[in-house]
């Protein structure tokens, strides 16, 4: 009787420390899937921040007529995008400078800010992003890599909302990061003046590049 006692004492024994042993190796090997006492799960999601600096950023763009192709830029007042690594969510903001625009000829500039723009009414232009399809840059590896995708989000300009959607690509290294963007604007479409006239003939559609550059930080 005393024996069988100690045996099966010995064989408890030996279960709760194996699993003791278990859970030990468990908390150690595993801390982001088992949480103590107190704490909550971790996320493994990993945000990427990209802020635009807009003295090394500029939007250029191009809309071609019966002369000759037309080409401006306008200058970028900020910009900040958030994208998601896991889920490709994004959120943010970039605003251009709408009065900034210029063509290099004055006079059609000046119809440009004032009859099709009217930039004294709407000073900025907002693109606000929603979601990016393609590869991002895991934060993991602190923001190194190449991202290449589609950025989809609001566009507002001249008072109206649209849905856009931007081929982008970002080279993100050592805390920094520069980028292009382009897209079409149909602005007649989207109710903004027509420019042509029984001479000229403007295409309803203008072509738009962004050059970017910045600071890349993770969350």
């Amino acid at each position: 009787m005393v024996k069988e006692k100690m045996r099966t004492t010995g064989r408890r024994f030996l279960d709760f420390f194996c699993a003791g042993v278990v859970t030990l190796f468990g908390l150690v090997l595993l801390p982001e899937a088992v949480p103590l006492p107190g704490q909550t799960l971790r996320s493994s999601t990993a945000e990427i921040v990209l802020t635009l600096d807009p003295a090394q950023s500029n939007l250029h763009w191009k809309v071609d007529s019966t002369l000759h192709m037309v080409h401006g830029t306008f200058a970028l007042k900020s910009g900040t995008v958030r994208l998601n690594s896991e889920t490709g969510d994004a959120s943010g903001e970039i605003t251009v400078s709408a009065p900034s625009g210029e063509s290099g000829n004055s006079s059609r500039d000046k119809r440009m800010h004032k009859e099709v723009l009217e930039t004294a009414k709407y000073p900025d232009v907002i693109f606000h992003p929603h979601h990016f399809e393609g590869k991002v840059v895991d934060g993991k590896v602190k923001g190194t890599g190449i991202s290449d995708g589609k950025l989809s989000g609001v566009l507002s300009i001249h008072g109206a909302d649209h849905d856009v959607t931007a081929l982008v690509h970002a080279d993100l290294k050592g805390g920094q990061w520069t980028g292009t963007s382009t897209f079409e604007v149909p602005y007649v479409k989207w109710g903004i003046k027509d420019p042509s006239n029984f001479v000229l003939k403007v295409k309803p559609v203008v072509t738009v590049e962004l050059e970017m550059s910045g600071q890349v930080t993770t969350n």
